[in-house]
C-alpha cells in the first residue's frame, strides 16, 4: 500500500504550502514478505539430503532451480533447460540449457553441472529420497556446454515432471557439501540467515538473470507450529501469508475483508501408515481390520475440518489412471472385529501411534484412536517432533502406526522401494510397477495403474484416509499465490503487492 502524505493548506491564505516532488510524496510498494510455516526444515536446507517437504518449501525455485519447472496446474515448463527433445522410445532426453546462467558464488551453470548433479544423486552414498530416479539413468552425457543427453534404462512417462521436483536441483560442485547450512543455487534469491527454531531469511539476488521481474526483495519464513499462534500472527500482521495453515482457523478469516482464503487442490495422500514388518501387523487380516474400523468421513472432519476427499489406495481423484477403491475396505465395525478374531488376535491389542506435529496428524490421531478402541485396539498416542519422526519413524521404523501426508504427486513407486519405512515387500507389486513404467501407451498405463491401486487396497498395506485440500491465508493485497499445489512450493518470485 502507498503511504500518502497529507498536504496542509494554509488557514490564512487557503493555498497549499509547498508541493513536494512526486517521488518524495509517494513511497514505493511494499517489497518484503513474511511467510508462515508449520514445520522447520530438517535436517537442513538441501533437498537432496532430506525427505522433509519443508526443505523445498523454502529453497525450491527460490534458491535452487531445476531443468524444468512444475506449475500450479501441474503442467511442466522450461526453467534451466530452454527446451528438450524426447526420442520415439521415450528413453532419451536431449536438453538445451540456458546460456549465461551462474550460481550465487559466481560459478557457471553448464552441462557438466547437470552431469555432476545427477550422478551425485545416483551415487551409492546418496541420501536423495528419489535416488531410484537418478539410478535409473543409464548415462548423462555433456555433449557441449549447453547440451545434455540423458538415456534412461526404462521409460518414465512422468520424467519431465520429476526433473522439476526439489530432489532434481542443480548443485554447484565447489559448494555442494555445505548446501544444508549455506545453500548456493542459481535461483532469484540468496540464502541470508537461519535462526534455528525461529526463521530463515532469503534476499533477492541482484545478478539473477530476470532480476527486474522479481518484485519481492526479502522473504522471511517464520516457523509456528501451534495453530492458535498461527492465527494470532496473521491477525496481528506479523505474517503476510500462511500457506497450508490448519483448516480449523478458516472461519474467522472468511468474513475478514483484510484477508484472502485460498483453497487449493492437491495430489497429497494422508494415510495411517502401518509397519508391515511388525507382528501382528504383518498379517493382512489385521491390517484389513484396522482399515475397516476407520470412518474416513469422521477423520476428514476431525483432521481436516471437512476439507478432503476419501481415498482407498495411495492415489487420488484427478490423477491419471485413478480408480475408486474406497469400496474395497469400507467402514464396517463388525467386519473389523471378525477379521481380528479370524487372525487369532486377543484384545485388547496395544499398538503405538506416533504423531508428528502438523494439526492433521495430531487431530486425526485422536479420532482414529477412538475408532480403533471400538474393535479392541488400544492405539497409544505418542506426539513426536518432526526430527524425531524423521529419525525414529521414517528412518529407523520404530513404530506400529503413524499418520502422515505424502505430498509427492507420483510416489506409487515407494511401494516397490526396498527398505521403505512401511516395510511392504511384494514381488507381484514390483513386477506390476515395472510394467507401468515400461508401457508407452497411455491406455495400457491407466489399466495397470488401476491394478496397482486395487492391489494396495486389497493388501491393506496402509489405511488410506483422504486427499487433503490445503488452505492458504494471506493479506488480501498479496498477489501471485499458487491456486493449486501439485508440489509443496512457495514461489516467491511470482509474488507482488498491489
Amino acid at each position: 500500500m502507498l503511504n500518502r502524505r497529507h498536504l496542509i493548506t494554509s488557514a490564512a491564505g487557503g493555498a497549499a504550502l509547498a508541493t513536494l516532488p512526486l517521488a518524495a510524496m509517494a513511497q514505493g510498494k511494499k517489497d518484503t514478505v513474511v511467510l508462515g510455516m508449520t514445520l522447520e526444515p530438517t535436517p537442513g536446507l538441501d533437498p537432496t539430503g532430506g525427505a522433509a517437504s519443508s526443505i523445498a518449501e523454502i529453497v525450491q525455485y527460490n534458491v535452487f532451480e531445476t531443468l524444468t519447472k512444475i506449475n500450479s496446474d501441474g503442467s511442466v515448463s522450461p526453467l534451466l533447460a530452454e527446451s528438450w527433445e524426447v526420442s520415439p522410445d521415450l528413453k532419451t532426453y536431449t536438453f538445451k540449457l540456458r546460456k549465461g546462467v551462474k550460481f550465487h558464488n559466481g560459478e557457471p551453470f553448464n552441462a557438466k553441472v547437470v552431469k555432476f548433479s545427477f550422478e551425485r544423486a545416483a551415487a551409492e552414498k546418496s541420501t536423495n529420497k528419489d535416488k531410484r530416479t537418478f539410478a535409473g539413468m543409464q548415462s548423462v552425457a555433456a555433449i557441449d556446454d549447453l547440451t545434455v543427453v540423458i538415456l534412461n534404462k526404462e521409460l518414465d512417462p512422468d520424467f519431465l515432471f520429476l526433473m522439476g521436483q526439489a530432489t532434481a536441483i542443480m548443485v554447484e560442485p565447489k559448494s555442494v557439501d555445505t548446501n544444508a547450512t549455506n545453500p548456493v543455487g542459481t535461483g532469484p534469491y540468496k540464502f541470508e540467515s537461519w535462526a534455528k527454531g525461529s526463521m530463515v531469511t532469503l534476499a533477492k539476488w541482484a545478478d539473477y538473470r530476470n532480476a527486474a521481474s522479481v518484485k519481492i526483495k526479502k522473504v522471511t519464513f517464520r516457523f509456528i507450529s501451534d495453530p492458535a499462534a498461527q492465527v494470532a500472527a496473521l491477525l496481528a500482521g506479523d505474517i503476510d501469508a500462511f500457506p497450508r495453515v490448519t483448516p480449523r482457523s478458516v472461519p474467522q478469516f472468511k468474513s475478514n475483508p483484510k484477508f484472502q482464503v485460498v483453497i487449493s487442490g492437491s495430489r497429497a495422500k494422508t494415510i495411517l501408515a502401518i509397519n508391515n514388518k511388525k507382528k501382528p501387523l504383518d498379517d493382512v487380516r489385521v491390517r484389513r481390520a484396522i482399515a475397516a474400523a476407520i470412518d474416513r468421513k469422521a477423520v476428514i472432519d476431525g483432521a481436516g475440518d471437512g476439507y478432503g476427499a476419501p481415498i482407498g489406495s495411495h492415489y487420488v481423484p484427478g490423477a491419471f489412471g485413478y480408480v475408486d477403491t474406497t469400496g474395497i475396505n469400507p467402514f464396517n465395525i463388525e467386519k473389523a472385529k471378525a477379521l481380528l478374531a479370524e487372525a487369532g488376535i486377543k484384545t485388547p491389542l496395544e499398538l503405538s501411534l506416533k504423531l508428528p506435529p502438523p494439526p492433521y496428524a495430531r487431530q486425526g490421531g485422536e479420532v482414529i484412536a477412538a475408532q480403533l478402541a471400538k474393535i479392541g485396539i488400544i492405539a497409544k498416542i505418542e506426539n513426536v517432533e518432526w526430527a524425531q519422526w524423521l529419525s525414529g519413524t521414517y528412518t529407523n521404523k520404530a513404530y506400529d502406526l503413524t499418520i502422515i501426508s505424502h505430498v509427492e504427486p507420483f510416489d506409487l513407486g515407494n511401494y516397490a522401494k526396498p527398505g521403505y519405512y512401511w516395510g511392504y515387500e511384494s514381488a507381484q507389486f514390483n513386477a506390476l510397477f515395472q510394467k507401468i513404467q515400461n508401457s508407452p501407451r497411455a491406455a495400457d498405463r491407466a489399466k495397470l495403474l488401476g491394478d496397482a491401486q486395487r492391489m494396495l487396497a486389497n493388501e491393506s498395506v496402509n489405511a488410506f484416509l483422504y486427499q487433503p485440500q490445503w488452505i492458504s491465508l494471506a493479506n488480501k493485497n498479496l498477489k501471485g499465490l499458487w491456486k493449486d499445489m501439485p508440489v509443496f512450493v512457495n514461489d516467491i518470485s511470482a509474488l507482488s503487492w498491489s
